[in-house]
């Protein structure tokens, strides 16, 4: 492909919209197609960008890590196209649990990850449990806990918006509407609303629903959809506007916002389907995982809960070439707002004949 072809990207999720803009500022005339269905997970996603704190490992973890290190780069990119930045904030993650020999082993495991990603994670503090709550102040008066200066957190809304704007600015055009898959000998072209789109390239993009639309092209890819319920509580009164994330080391979080918004997440249900509800059995685990590191959260008020359904991938994510003009990004899991913009720009580098070694093997 040339600097002067055209792309269509279904899906505008975090994946979709991070794929678009480094088409667009690398002067690919992009059509953005999504069809606005229920359930999608970065309308749902306060994400944390630390992912020196996370328990994955290998390439899922170089991949991770590599996210987290291209954010300063990404914003940087987001300014010069005059887009107003996202609702992230390095405001620190503290890694926290009941267990001081178990946290032990964590922070070992974290000092090294630390001193090999450089500045862009920070430093590692222990701290005293007078300490954490200063910082947190619902936190439990029995935790153990260590705090990475480097950690970040994001709004997943805000993420795509920004990433979309900038991919509008640069040219790129949006549609809405129902998207298939025709096959015209062996090249694959999208229809939307039954109307063809031309396109050099096609780049699926569409989350948990990715492995569907592939399907009606003959493509297989191993993603299926996870149902995620996330709870957003608010603190009348507290300014929580510099608290840091919180991890006890499990699949929970606490995530600080403004204004006195704190969101208590996740659940992880594999095998959910595409049922975008609120269950009273997810919800009660949301709630409960919360007031287990943090009770003085008791009293806050539930504000809503949102559900996301996670591109959940076997191992790694699915980004790559997977037919003539044909092209996949889907299966971050839970780590979609930290590695879709590193891995949407390799993939657009790809699809324009560039270099792109961090999505060599990942499909």
């Amino acid at each position: 492909m040339s600097s002067s072809s055209s792309a269509v990207v279904i899906g505008a999720g975090v994946a979709g919209a991070s794929v678009a803009f480094a088409l667009a500022r690398r002067g690919v005339a992009v059509t953005v197609v999504d069809d606005g269905a229920a359930g999608q997970a970065t309308a749902a996603g306060a994400g944390i960008v630390a992912p020196w704190l996370s328990s994955s490992t290998g390439r899922f973890y170089d991949l991770y890590a590599a996210g987290g290190a291209f954010y300063p780069r990404l914003l940087d990119l987001l300014g010069e196209a005059g887009v107003t930045p996202p609702d992230y904030r390095r405001t620190g993650s503290l890694a926290v649990h009941h267990d001081p020999g178990v946290l032990a082993a964590a922070e070992a495991n974290v000092r090294e990850r630390v001193a090999a990603a450089g500045a862009v994670a920070g430093r590692v503090e222990r701290l005293h449990t007078g300490q954490l709550r200063d910082l947190f102040p619902p936190l439990a008066e029995d935790l153990s806990g260590f705090f990475l200066t480097g950690g970040g957190r994001v709004d997943g809304r805000t993420l795509r918006d920004a990433l979309l704007a900038a991919a509008t600015r640069a040219g790129a055009r949006r549609m809405s509407g129902a998207v298939h898959l025709a096959t015209v000998g062996e090249a694959v072209t999208a229809e939307v609303n039954t109307t063809p789109l031309e396109a050099d390239a096609v780049v699926v993009t569409a989350g948990a629903w990715t492995a569907d639309l592939l399907a009606r092209a003959g493509v297989r890819v191993p993603v299926v959809p996870q149902r995620g319920q996330i709870t957003h509580l608010r603190l009348e009164g507290a300014d929580t506007s510099a608290w840091p994330t919180v991890t006890p080391l499990a699949h929970h979080y606490l995530v600080a916002f403004d204004a006195g918004r704190v969101v208590a997440g996740a659940t992880r249900e594999t095998g959910s389907g595409f049922d975008p509800r609120i269950t009273a059995a997810g919800q009660l685990q949301v709630l409960q995982d919360a007031l287990s590191i943090a009770p003085g959260l008791a009293d806050a008020t539930l504000i809503e809960t949102r559900v996301g359904l996670r591109p959940l991938p076997d191992e790694l994510p699915v980004v790559g070439q997977v037919g003539e003009r044909l092209w996949v990004a889907t299966g971050y899991g839970a780590g979609g707002l930290t590695m879709a913009p590193l891995l949407g720009d390799a993939l657009a580098r790809a699809v324009v004949g560039e270099d792109a070694q961090e999505i060599s093997g990942l499909v």
